[in-house]
């Protein structure tokens, strides 16, 4: 297969990229109000006043959507693995449509 230098040089830095990402977590953060289960709380009046917001983290664990409820720490703590699994997605999606463009040009010259 023939390589151009030039994608050859973006290849290795989405490589070199990739490696210094560290921690990838898959998800989102979020924050939310929620209401209780007491009857006389102020989160039932009207109009109500929820508990909250309270920083969430949702993502899949085996094909099933969970959603953990965190400290502000840990939601802080999480954010940059969130932040670097996105940055992971878009660069593996970079290096695809790089190596199918090489494979769809070394087929035109055939």
């Amino acid at each position: 297969m023939l390589v151009t230098v030039k994608s050859e040089q973006r290849r290795r830095a989405i490589l070199a990229e990739i490696a210094r990402l560290g921690a990838v977590v898959p998800g989102n953060l979020s924050q939310r109000s929620t209401t209780c289960a007491g009857a006389g709380c102020r989160c039932r009046a009207d109009p109500p006043m929820l508990h909250g917001p309270y920083p969430t983290w949702t993502h899949q664990v085996n094909g099933r959507q969970v959603t953990k409820t965190l400290s502000n720490e840990e939601a802080e703590k999480l954010r940059p693995a969130i932040q670097a699994n996105r940055r992971l997605r878009e660069l593996v999606k970079e290096l695809e449509a790089l190596s199918a463009s090489e494979f769809e040009s070394n087929l035109a010259r055939k």
